[in-house]
C-alpha cells in the first residue's frame, strides 16, 4: 500500500495488562538442558516471560487493560463509537472477540464492534484503522485492543518458540480531535503473503479441522526465512516512512519495535544507525507477546516525555503474514500510560 496519512487524532491513553506468573527460563525450564537454555537465551534475549493460565485468554487481558484505561481517562462507556480487537489468538471462530469485550465493558449499541486477525504487524494497522475512522467523521472516541496468548500454542519441546513467546494485552484510546492542535500521522502498510507459511498453526482451523497431530496444533515457525524477511523489510520500511513524513531519524523520539528478539532488533539498530536509547527493550522480562509487544513496550519502557511538546514515535510491526506496517505517531503529555496486572487464574466475568 502507498503511504497513508490521517490528521486530527489524538492517542489519549495506553494501558497494558500482563498475567502475574512469571516464568523464569532459567530456573523453570524443564525440558531442556542448560547449555541450551543459555544458547537460546542469549540470543533472544528473553530471561523471564508472563505467562496465561488455560482459564485466560487474549480477551481477558485487554478487558481489564480498557477498563482500568477507561477509568482513569474518566471515558463513559457510551462516549465508546468504535472497538478493535487486534488479535490471532481469539475466544472462539464465532463470535468475534471484539464482541464478546463490548458486552464485558458495558459499551452502547451505536459502538462498532469488529476483529482483526493480525499478529505481529497488527498494532500499527490497528491505529491506522482507528484513525482513518476517526478522521472519516461519526466517530469520535475508539479503542484498539491489541492482545495475544502465543504460549497457549507453543510446542514446550520446541526450543525456537517456547522459550521465546509470553502473553499480554492492551488498550489504546484514541479521539477526534481539531487538526491544528495535532500533527499528521503517517502509516506504511506491507504483506507478501507468499510466506504464508514461513510461521503457522497448520491445524485447528478449517483447512485441517481435527487433526491427529498434535504438532500441527502450535505454530511452526522457519526462523531463518524470518529473520532474512525482517533484516531485508524493516529498515526500508524505516526509510520510506520517514520519507512519506518529510521527517528524519534525528525527528524521531523513539523507535518501538515489535519485540520479536534482542540480536535481531540490535542488527536493525545498526543498519539504521539508531541510538539503542531510542529503543526501548523490554524482551528480558516479557518475551515476544506478539503484535501486543508494541503496546506493551510503551507502557514499559521508561518512555522519557518532555515538557514543552509531544513525543514523535515511530511504531513498527513485523512477521506472521508475512506482514509488516509502521505508524509515525505523536504522544503528547497528557496521554496516559499505565500497565496492570491480572491474577494468572483468573478469567474476566461479563
Amino acid at each position: 500500500m502507498a503511504l497513508v496519512k490521517t490528521s486530527g487524532v489524538r492517542l489519549a491513553g495506553i494501558c497494558s495488562c500482563v498475567p502475574t506468573l512469571r516464568f523464569d527460563n532459567r530456573t523453570d525450564s524443564a525440558e531442556f538442558s542448560d547449555e541450551e537454555i543459555r544458547k537460546v537465551t542469549g540470543m533472544a534475549g528473553v530471561a523471564a516471560r508472563r505467562v496465561a493460565g488455560e482459564s485466560v485468554c487474549s480477551s481477558d487481558l485487554c478487558t481489564v487493560a480498557a477498563q482500568r484505561l477507561l477509568d482513569t481517562l474518566g471515558w463513559k462507556p457510551d462516549s465508546i463509537d468504535a472497538l478493535i480487537m487486534v488479535t490471532q489468538t481469539p475466544d472462539y471462530f464465532l463470535p468475534s472477540t471484539a464482541c464478546v469485550v463490548h458486552h464485558r465493558l458495558g459499551l452502547a449499541d451505536h459502538c462498532a464492534a469488529f476483529d482483526v486477525g493480525l499478529g505481529c504487524s497488527g498494532y500499527p494497522y490497528g491505529i491506522w484503522l482507528a484513525a482513518m475512522m476517526l478522521q472519516g467523521g461519526g466517530v469520535r472516541r475508539a479503542l484498539v485492543l491489541h492482545g495475544e496468548t502465543p504460549t497457549r500454542f507453543s510446542d514446550k519441546g520446541d526450543r525456537s518458540v517456547s522459550l521465546l513467546f509470553g502473553d499480554a494485552g492492551s488498550a489504546t484510546a484514541l479521539e477526534s480531535t481539531d487538526p491544528r492542535r495535532t500533527t499528521d500521522w503517517h502509516y506504511a502498510l506491507h504483506s507478501d503473503g507468499s510466506g504464508y507459511n514461513s510461521m503457522i498453526i497448520e491445524s485447528g482451523g478449517f483447512r485441517d479441522r481435527f487433526g491427529t497431530d498434535p504438532r500441527k496444533h502450535c505454530v511452526s515457525m522457519n526462523g531463518a526465512l524470518i529473520f532474512n524477511f525482517t533484516i531485508k523489510r524493516v529498515p526500508a520500511l524505516i526509510n520510506e516512512t520517514l520519507a512519506g513524513a518529510g521527517a528524519t531519524s534525528s525527528d524521531v523520539d523513539y523507535f518501538i519495535f515489535h519485540q520479536s528478539n534482542q540480536f535481531i532488533m540490535k542488527h536493525l539498530c545498526a543498519k539504521q544507525s539508531l541510538p539503542l536509547e531510542k529503543v526501548p527493550i523490554i524482551l528480558r522480562e516479557f518475551g515476544n507477546t506478539g503484535g501486543a509487544s508494541i503496546p506493551l513496550t510503551l507502557t514499559q519502557g521508561n518512555l522519557i516525555r518532555p515538557e514543552d511538546r509531544a513525543l514523535r514515535l515511530m511504531l513498527l510491526g513485523y512477521g506472521v503474514g508475512l506482514s509488516w506496517a509502521s505508524a509515525l505517531v505523536s504522544l503528547d503529555r497528557e496521554a496516559i500510560l499505565e500497565s496492570v496486572e491480572l491474577d494468572n487464574t483468573k478469567q474476566v466475568s461479563a
